[in-house]
C-alpha cells in the first residue's frame, strides 16, 4: 500500500526541519518542500499530493491563503493552515478558502497525524456526497414530467401536443414521461364486451 504523499509550503527553516523528521515518522511520504507560493503552485499537479501542509506567511509575491485559493482552481487536494498566525483578521481570510484545518504552531506528532487523517476522511465524504448530488441531477434530468393543461377529445381520449398534433394517450404519456403500458380490460368493459367471462349476460 503506497504512504499518503504530504507536501510542504513553508519558509521557515526550523519548521521544514522539523517537518522532514515528523512526517515520514507518523507514516507519510513528503513529496516536497516549497518557501513561495509560486513554487508549489507550479508543481502542485505534477506531485500530485493527498495533503498540503500551509503556512499562511510565506517567502514570495502570495502568501498561504492566496496560494490556497490558487491551488483551488487546479485540485481539490486538502490544505491544512499550519501557522502562528493566530489573529482574527488572518483568521477570517484564511477561512474563505475553506481550509481542511487550522492548526497553531507549534504542534506534535499526534496533533499533525490526527488532524492530516480527519481532513482526509473528510475529503471522502465531500467526494461520496458530490457524487450522490450528481447522480441525483442526472436522475432528474431524465425524468420528465407532465404538467400544465393537455388538451384531450372528450370522444376518442386523444390528446394534442404543444405543436398542434394529435396522438393516444399512450403514446403521448410515454413520450413524455418513463412510464410503459400494459393493456388489460376493466370491469365494465369485461361486462359489456364479454359478457360470457364475467359471467352475465347482454
Amino acid at each position: 500500500m503506497s504512504k499518503l504523499k504530504v507536501l510542504v509550503v513553508e519558509d521557515d527553516s526550523i519548521i521544514i526541519i522539523d517537518l522532514k523528521r515528523r512526517i515520514p515518522k507518523i507514516g507519510y511520504e513528503l513529496v516536497g518542500v516549497f518557501s513561495k507560493g509560486e513554487d508549489a503552485i507550479e508543481h502542485v499537479e505534477v506531485l500530485k499530493p493527498d495533503i498540503i501542509l500551509m503556512d499562511v506567511m510565506l517567502d514570495g509575491m502570495l502568501d498561504g491563503i492566496e496560494t490556497a485559493k490558487l491551488i483551488h482552481n487546479q485540485t481539490d487536494v486538502p490544505i491544512l493552515f499550519l501557522t502562528s498566525m493566530v489573529d482574527e483578521e488572518t483568521f477570517q481570510r484564511a477561512k474563505i478558502t475553506s481550509p481542511y484545518a487550522y492548526i497553531i504552531k507549534p504542534v506534535t506528532d499526534r496533533e499533525l497525524q490526527i488532524n492530516i487523517e480527519i481532513a482526509l476522511y473528510q475529503k471522502k465524504i465531500d467526494k461520496e456526497k458530490s457524487e450522490l448530488i450528481n447522480q441525483l441531477q442526472e436522475k432528474n434530468r431524465q425524468i420528465k414530467e407532465l404538467s400544465g393543461l393537455i388538451p384531450i377529445c372528450s370522444n376518442c381520449k386523444n390528446v394534442r401536443n404543444d405543436k398542434g398534433y394529435w396522438f393516444q394517450v399512450e403514446e403521448y404519456i410515454r413520450d413524455h414521461t418513463n412510464a410503459e403500458f400494459t393493456h388489460s380490460l376493466c370491469p365494465i368493459c369485461i361486462k359489456k364486451l364479454y359478457p360470457e367471462l364475467a359471467g352475465t349476460e347482454e
